[in-house]
């Protein structure tokens, strides 16, 4: 059974508009001076579908009309912003899908944000992921650039998130060429346990399944991995942002890609456990950001779009409870 997203997505937004926290690290340097508002809901974007290389889903990612009633019906779910991967030269549909949902964007109130897939080539990575973002801060960030003022701002800086494949980008190189972009944005990486990276600004928690590793039955939720994030995040990097992560499910099973992984939605509980650990981080570790992950990612089992996996009617009567 599938339940329509919008009262747990609501919980979400209770929760981060709701929220009364204060800053244990008032005077972390990322952060430093910045006001404390109430976080943003932002969810992943995949704007491949329509290409032959992925699976169909109904609906293609250059359709303006489809991204505008998507924006809108994430709008009515409390979600402010789409965070779109984005392959650079590399994947051209993707780029122009991009150009498409940061105009709309702009028409429509709603922000944007790019991901960036590191390229998983060894050779060249670090050049690569240069004149990637060179091309991307010329195309979509110039003030002249179309929808430029839909795009996603913290302390009037730009936030780019970062997708590693490889690792073999040296970003303290890539940070002292967006460093000459004004203004300079802030970089995003994913966070892995015990492996910082040099020139980032934050990170970002992604669906992952702990340290158990991943279960035939998808049990391993994530639970131990988020508890890490949070607390490494307080205690290690406090001068840096933490972007909190929510998800509801995983199954890459249709995707090409696929190993057979899984993270089971538990009826409605893993929702409400990852958002549960991220509303109890916010009193001691403030976030401006969480990202719910994902909105359309039909290929790897993360979708909220057309609603969160349930079992019956009990589990929509205890998303319903939660939101009291």
């Amino acid at each position: 059974m599938v339940f329509r997203p919008t009262v747990a997505l609501l919980f979400l937004l209770c929760l981060a508009r709701g929220c009364s926290f204060t800053s244990s690290h008032p005077g972390s340097s990322t952060t430093a001076h910045m006001p404390h508002t109430p976080p943003q809901v932002l969810a992943v974007y995949e704007a491949w579908f329509g290409h032959p290389q992925h699976i169909s889903v109904g609906y293609s990612s250059h359709d303006p009309e489809l991204i505008r009633k998507q924006i809108r019906q994430a709008k009515a779910q409390g979600i402010s912003g789409f965070v779109v991967d984005w392959y650079g030269f590399r994947q051209p549909f993707i780029d122009h899908s991009y150009a498409q949902i940061q105009t709309v964007a702009a028409e429509e109130n709603f922000h944007v944000a790019m991901m960036y897939d590191e390229t998983d080539d060894e050779d060249g990575a670090t050049d690569e992921s240069i004149e990637d973002l060179k091309l991307f801060y010329k195309t979509y960030l110039f003030s002249n650039a179309p929808g430029r003022q839909a795009y996603l701002t913290y302390g009037g800086r730009p936030v780019i998130f970062i997708f590693p494949k490889g690792n073999h980008t040296d970003w303290s190189r890539v940070r002292g060429e967006v460093d000459k972009w004004r203004p300079a944005p802030l970089l995003i990486d994913e966070y892995r346990s015990g492996r910082p990276v040099s020139g980032i600004d934050g990170y970002y928690a992604w669906v992952n399944p702990g340290p158990e590793g991943w279960a035939s039955d998808g049990s391993h939720w994530g639970e131990h991995y988020l508890t890490d994030f949070y607390s490494t995040m307080q205690s290690k990097y406090p001068d840096t942002l933490a972007v909190g992560g929510v998800w509801a499910s995983f199954d890459d099973s249709k995707a090409s890609w696929g190993l057979n992984r899984h993270i089971s939605p538990r009826c409605g509980n893993t929702l409400r456990d990852t958002s549960n650990l991220w509303r109890q981080s916010l009193s001691q570790h403030y976030m401006p950001f969480v990202l719910v992950e994902t909105w359309n990612d039909y290929e790897e089992g993360t979708a909220i779009e057309k609603g969160f996996p349930g079992c019956g009617p009990a589990a929509r009567q205890e998303t319903l409870h939660l939101t009291n």
